[in-house]
């Protein structure tokens, strides 16, 4: 690693084929994807991006960047351009006061998560401890708090940005406000954010929640019941289900571990007392072979699936927003969450609704307010596994089999490289044009086409 030479202004680190530690810079989250970057450009702050950046444009170098390295579709690296690595500036202040914390682009949730936590408060961040919080935000981003609090967007309060002309701008409800609409759900698309202002909430450091597991064969009632209780649960209940293979630990029960169980987790966003009353509908409508709910820190909660979603799994997934679960949809999600291809492989529910459907689809750039659940299928499997194949088609046929409750599109942050349709069915027919001409006036050369990519107007 040295000191990089030849951009101007710029104080970063630079690693380039060749260096020693070349292999681990150019690695992302999903070990599926493999590229191979001119050039890693590790910044440490705003003006090593504009000179990152600046010197991209001079030498036409296809522009990545790279905050947590958890894009799904390896949009955060590339063959052969600069990766712009933002993963050293993890900077953050908590005003606990104002209830506001200020951000640099390289956190990850669980740090971000643990400094907000020391005054007792957070925001809706995601529910892998390591994803990145800029990705996640920009593009949305749902988790545990997002019925109480809202998106991760919709609790960002202002944004510095460096555009693609390299000025650095202020972005907020007041300065700039149609790119603010454009950040929140499409941000990747204008600029590269190397700071964030988000509003925080009173959350925990103790909550109740936690996951209940139930034996195959109670799969359907399971999804059932999910669709049920979370059209009546109050904003303080978020839900999620899975369909997953029980991992060998010592909660399981011998006889479930190494084979297809269906999961719902709870957690109650008030007082802890308050909690197992608000969760018995769930709890005690089927008996579980594992409950594992009761008192549980934040914190915990955010990281409990962190260990079936390591760094340097292959990853393909697939996504939907769905208006409901018919019976149909049910039938085959628990057709193919019975015959996985990988014993990592995730059929996961996250009901949606509170905050976020109170937002009119058209206030932000994230459209979907209305749905009722997001559907992500994961076929996942580790490197030495060569049979590649088999997990894209039980990814897509799983997927397909839930189109009957299709509501139209997809969480942009779950969805693959599946061509331009899909991604102007994510971001909603009626918003992307109104994005398209945003791109027009921030970014018209398309240099910030690594990601669900908007096309600049005409």
């Amino acid at each position: 690693m040295r000191t990089l030479e030849g951009i101007k202004d710029f104080q970063g680190e630079l690693i380039t084929p060749g260096d020693a530690d070349y292999d681990t810079a150019r690695r992302v989250w999903n070990a599926d994807i493999d590229r191979y970057p001119a050039v890693v450009a590790r910044c440490t702050r705003t003006s090593d991006v504009v000179a990152a950046l600046r010197h991209a444009r001079e030498h036409d170098l296809l522009v990545a960047v790279r905050g947590g390295g958890h894009s799904i579709a390896g949009l955060s690296t590339c063959d052969g351009g600069i990766v712009i690595d933002l993963s050293r500036m993890k900077k953050i202040e908590v005003d606990p006061v104002r209830r506001v914390a200020y951000a640099e682009p390289g956190l990850v949730w669980g740090e971000f998560d643990a400094a907000t936590q020391a005054h007792g408060l957070a925001t809706t961040g995601g529910e892998v401890s390591d994803t990145g919080i800029a990705g996640l935000t920009l593009g949305g981003g749902f988790g545990w708090l997002k019925k109480t609090c809202g998106l991760a967007a919709d609790n960002l309060l202002e944004a510095e940005m460096v555009t693609a002309e390299g000025a650095v701008v202020t972005v907020s409800a007041t300065e700039h406000p149609e790119l603010f609409w454009g950040l929140r759900g499409a941000g990747a698309n204008f600029g590269i954010v190397t700071r964030f202002v988000y509003r925080l909430h009173p959350v925990g450091p103790l909550l109740y929640g936690g996951p209940l597991l139930y034996p195959y064969d109670k799969a359907a009632e399971v999804l059932e019941l999910l669709h049920a209780a979370a059209a009546d649960a109050p904003d303080e209940v978020s839900l999620m289900a899975a369909l997953v293979t029980a991992p060998p630990a010592p909660f399981v029960p011998a006889h479930l571990q190494g084979r297809p169980v269906a999961v719902l987790a709870g957690a109650y966003f008030g007082r802890v007392e308050d909690g197992e009353a608000a969760l018995a509908p769930v709890r005690d409508a089927l008996r579980p072979a594992v409950d594992l709910m009761g008192p549980i820190p934040y914190v915990e909660l955010q990281r409990m699936v962190d260990a079936a979603n390591p760094p340097g799994i292959h990853s393909y997934v697939k996504a939907e927003w769905l208006s409901g679960l018919g019976q149909d949809t049910i039938a085959g999600l628990v057709a193919y969450g019975a015959v996985p291809t990988s014993p990592l492989n995730q059929i996961l529910i996250h009901p949606m609704g509170g905050q976020v459907a109170r937002v009119e689809p058209d206030a932000t750039a994230f459209a979907f307010r209305h749905a009722a659940h997001s559907l992500t299928i994961a076929g996942m499997w580790l490197p030495d596994n060569p049979k590649r194949e088999p997990q894209i088609t039980w990814t897509r046929e799983a997927w397909e089999a839930a189109l009957p409750d299709s509501a139209g599109g997809a969480y942009i942050n779950h969805i693959g490289i599946e061509g331009q349709g899909r991604v102007e069915e994510a971001y909603g027919s009626a918003n992307y044009g109104r994005l398209a001409g945003l791109k027009a006036r921030w970014d018209p050369d398309n240099v910030f086409r690594l990601n669900q990519n908007v096309h600049p107007a005409a």
